[in-house]
């Protein structure tokens, strides 16, 4: 089991977060990205750089993820592939994206995208508050409290 981040896009606050909880539950993450990314030393943090381009880092994290691993990602599409690929994906707000709740996730955004595209919906979510890091603290602490007991 490891944790791949979606580093490009992850707030820091998360991104700390995770490895705090790497190495006090001595977990694997490994961060995917295509610019560097500060981590601190340590045996269970690893960064892996790719190329500039459309989803290159999406497609990599896809490749890496194994049945049983977690992404970090607010990407909806690409926590659709991930779920495909026998992982699941939390998003930085706290929601866990499984088989059971993916594709209908999928489907809103979709559905927000081509309403973003006509005009008819503007904006974004809300800022990332300490309710949101509390809330994937939370999710991340239940996803290890079952990985463990799997």
């Amino acid at each position: 089991m490891q944790i791949l981040i979606d580093a490009d896009a992850c707030p820091g606050v998360i991104k700390e977060l995770l490895f705090r909880t790497s190495r006090k539950r001595q977990i694997h993450l490994m961060l995917v990205a295509n610019q560097a990314v500060r981590v601190p030393s340590s045996e269970y943090i690893k960064t892996e750089l790719v190329g500039w381009g459309m989803n290159v880092a999406d497609r990599r994290i896809v490749e890496l993820t194994q049945p049983g691993d977690l992404v970090i990602t607010a990407d909806i599409p690409l926590a659709a592939d991930v779920v495909n690929a026998g992982g699941q994906a939390l998003n930085p707000r706290g929601e866990l994206y499984t088989e059971a709740n993916v594709g209908e996730r999928l489907a809103h955004r979709n559905l927000m995208d081509e309403l973003r595209g006509g005009g008819q919906v503007t904006g974004g979510p809300p800022a990332f508050n300490d309710k949101d890091r509390q809330a994937f603290a939370n999710a991340l602490d239940r996803w290890l409290t079952a990985a463990k007991s799997s």
